[in-house]
């Protein structure tokens, strides 16, 4: 039997997706007739006549040009409506070192996992280590949509969240989909990373909660693969970008090759230029910061597109994003790349406390960029 979506269900899913989205057009227009529309959202889910409705499709150009799609408000509802129901059959079970779309396990969390194995690995940087740095070639883009909802079906035995994630895995976001954005932008995008020329059945769309879990989902065999049986100890994946770290280079060369097998076996391919084997005293750079014996700062690449997003982000926005920041770079313990954000948020008139830690709202100041 189908399991009942309840209203409070619903409503959480709800406060969830709203969360980071309160002062969007799409979240103020769905909350002007709340009640009505969950109610209206929750009679199609029950009476599974549920469909997602067409996707918004942009293009980004930083750090590189790439699709983004942006579900309708309403679907965003039935993607953390799923999540929290299908999350827990999973996460438990994925290893440690998998760091992306899990609780308490963002950026931060990848970088300290990865320093403390580098540490272990040379023994407080005493003895030589080597790493092997790796990430998957066009990963979203190369899911299969048969390999992943098998994974799913495996452990999801509700019919209900099984029958929406079959709409969610299966969804053609092609079909129908509105473009905005600058044209030439996405022209910009390679053909080969664009899912209006994906091989039909493969892709999931960047920019969903479901896709994001569902990419930890289907590299968990991968992961489980390389710690159960290759016995390395030392790794750790942020999305498709993972790093083994052994004091044997052989030992990666072997690891590599096992990689490349598996990961053949669900359609997908390291990608070779961005994969190599060196020495771990050399850095490593890995999820924005460049891990090296002693020390750890933060990727200027990194510090140079939160300068630019900071830039052009709307003021409204503005006093969360710096703080964030903020927090990323303090933890790089880089003192200049700190102080640069600190000045522009004062440019733009925000007021920073004296430690850079955060912005202090009440003493607003007016934004001097244009003056200057």
């Amino acid at each position: 039997m189908p399991s009942e979506i309840t209203v409070a269900s619903l409503f959480e899913a709800y406060y969830d997706c709203r969360r980071a989205k309160r002062n969007t057009r799409a979240a103020l227009t769905f909350e002007v007739n709340l009640e009505d529309n969950l109610m209206a959202l929750l009679r199609d889910l029950q009476t599974g006549t549920w469909a997602p409705a067409p996707a918004t499709v942009f293009a980004i150009t930083r750090p590189k040009p790439r699709e983004v799609w942006a579900a309708d408000f309403r679907d965003r509802i039935v993607h953390h409506l799923v999540y929290r129901a299908i999350a827990p059959l999973f996460e438990p079970s994925f290893i440690a070192g998998s760091c992306a779309c899990i609780p308490g396990r963002g950026t931060l969390y990848g970088a300290d996992r990865l320093r403390r194995h580098l540490l272990s690995a040379t023994e407080s940087w005493t003895k030589p280590a080597f790493v092997l740095k790796a990430d998957v070639a066009n990963f979203f883009g190369s899911i299969r949509h048969a390999d992943l909802f098998a994974m799913l079906a495996r452990r999801v035995s509700d019919a209900t969240m099984l029958d929406l994630c079959r709409k969610l895995v299966f969804q053609d976001v092609r079909h129908g989909a509105v473009q905005r954005g600058a044209a030439h932008h996405m022209a910009m995008v390679p053909r080969h990373k664009s899912l209006f020329h994906a091989p039909p059945g493969t892709g999931l769309p960047i920019g969903n909660l479901s896709s994001q879990f569902f990419a930890n989902v289907y590299l968990d065999g991968l992961d489980q693969m390389v710690k159960r049986k290759l016995g390395m100890r030392h790794y750790v994946r942020y999305v498709d970008d993972m790093v083994l770290v052994h004091p044997d280079p052989k030992a990666l060369l072997q690891a590599a090759d096992a990689i490349r097998e598996h990961l053949s076996g669900i359609g997908l391919a390291l990608a070779e230029r961005k994969t190599f084997i060196a020495p771990a005293e050399k850095g490593v750079d890995f999820v924005g910061q460049v891990i090296r014996p002693h020390r750890t700062i933060g990727r200027a690449k990194t510090h140079r597109a939160a300068m630019h997003r900071l830039s052009n982000l709307p003021k409204e926005d503005l006093a969360e994003s710096v703080n964030s920041y903020l927090g990323l770079f303090r933890h790089t313990g880089s003192q200049e790349q700190c102080a640069s954000i600190a000045r522009l948020a004062h440019q733009r008139g925000l007021r920073v406390s004296r430690d850079m830690t955060k912005v202090v709202i009440a003493q607003a100041l007016p934004d001097t960029r244009a003056a200057a």
